[in-house]
């Protein structure tokens, strides 16, 4: 029989969230309170799904989200999540049909990028995407760290800190997250939903078993709250009843350096605490040089993580801002169609304008190379010396360098 490739019904959902598991590796059948508990939140036009003989072999899901881009304004995003193949049914093209319907739609809608989290590096570079963040995970041994635990637990910024619970971290988390988000580019959006899922206040399935963290806020000289930190904690002792737990950062969201060191000098003050793990940080954090030992800090883990795919080239290069002044023409090469194009691109510390021109390119390159490019975390340069652009006018690469590059690396502190 054919393959259905088409869009989920509600009743076709429980056996497209059966699908998603079984892609996953997760071994367990969804229960109607599963999908009950998804349906509500979930727009079924945007739920993709192939289908052999009634069962659904391969999924796709998409939904609204905001980008960070740099300057701090929002792009409207498609983010893509629940991309599965079953092992019986690869190599037949069922996730090419369910992408290019999803980023057609999306284009349609004025979505200006897609967004989405590869679980696997080759995949996705055929669709057009280019990681545009990455991140980095450390391992803190605390007593090697050189804090003094007598001082390190009291903020030196005129703030303070205070353990609150659940309930207030709903309240106070979206507008702190909203303020953090303005300055970070690669930032996504977080909606109500998203912090219930994540203090405990939504359905947890079973096999995502819900254990409550310990929640932290800063509040600054002024008494408003510029930082959260949510960690959990394991339980486990050594001989001669030594504490040797283990704090595990869920997330930490400062909105100053100073914030950020007093959040990290407090966790690893914390009793019977001797091993730090950082969560997904970006690759310049500054937590190993907020220690007076950084080699106490080792990195555990290096690798992409937000992937961008450009919908709307002149819509997402005007919308972030640049810190020179400087003209660009480039020619974007989209074997997939909806963003390829040469482009002239006009950028100063007031704005940017970019459109379609006929005039000779400086530098070609593919649309998954754009986009690593476009949140200033990659260079132009690099690209050109490992064959994924060419400079076709000399000097091309270091005015791109100048024009896209940031100070600070982007970072998306989200999964999804």
């Amino acid at each position: 029989m054919s393959l259905d490739v088409r869009t989920v019904t509600a009743s076709a959902y429980p056996d497209w969230l059966r699908a998603v598991r079984n892609g996953f590796l997760v071994a367990d059948t969804p229960t109607e309170e599963d999908a009950a508990s998804r349906l509500p939140h979930t727009d079924l036009s945007r739920v993709r799904g192939a289908f052999d003989a009634g069962r659904c072999v391969a999924t796709f899901r998409s939904f609204a989200q905001r980008l960070t881009v740099v300057g701090g304004a929002t792009v409207p995003a498609d983010a893509i999540s629940a991309v599965t193949v079953a092992p019986t049914h690869r190599r037949r093209g069922l996730l090419s049909r369910m992408m290019a319907s999803d980023l057609a739609a999306a284009k349609e809608r004025g979505e200006v990028v897609a967004t989405l989290i590869a679980a696997e590096y080759p995949i996705y570079g055929r669709f057009g995407f280019g990681p545009a963040t990455w991140t980095t995970e450390w391992e803190v041994a605390v007593p090697r760290t050189g804090l003094d635990p007598r001082r390190s637990g009291r903020p030196e910024d005129g703030g303070r800190i205070e353990m609150v619970d659940a309930a207030d971290v709903r309240k106070l988390g979206p507008e702190l997250y909203a303020r953090f988000a303005a300055i970070g580019p690669g930032a996504v959006s977080r909606d109500e939903r998203w912090w219930k899922q994540h203090t405990g206040a939504a359905y947890t399935p079973a096999h995502e078993k819900w254990t409550e963290p310990f929640y932290a806020v800063h509040r600054g000289a002024d008494g408003e709250v510029d930082g959260l930190l949510v960690y959990g904690v394991d339980d486990k002792w050594g001989d001669a009843k030594q504490p040797l737990n283990t704090a595990s950062v869920r997330d930490l969201i400062a909105l100053t350096p100073a914030v950020e060191r007093a959040l990290w000098h407090f966790l690893c003050s914390v009793d019977w605490i001797t091993t730090v793990r950082s969560g997904y940080r970006a690759p310049d954090d500054l937590l190993p040089l907020l220690l007076p030992d950084p080699r106490a800090a080792r990195t555990l883990t290096h690798a992409d993580w937000l992937w961008l795919r450009m919908l709307d080239v002149p819509g997402a290069l005007e919308a972030r801002s640049y810190a020179t002044e400087a003209s660009l023409v480039l020619d974007v090469r989209d074997d997939a169609g909806p963003a390829g194009g040469r482009f002239l691109l006009d950028v100063s510390p007031a704005g940017a304008r970019c459109t379609t021109t006929t005039r000779s390119a400086d530098l070609a390159l593919g649309v998954g190379e754009l986009a690593t490019l476009y949140l200033g975390d990659e260079s132009a340069r690099r690209l050109v010396d490992l064959g994924r652009a060419e400079e076709l006018r000399a000097g091309a690469a270091g005015t791109a360098d100048a024009v896209f590059r940031t100070g600070r690396r982007p970072w998306c502190p989200d999964i999804f």
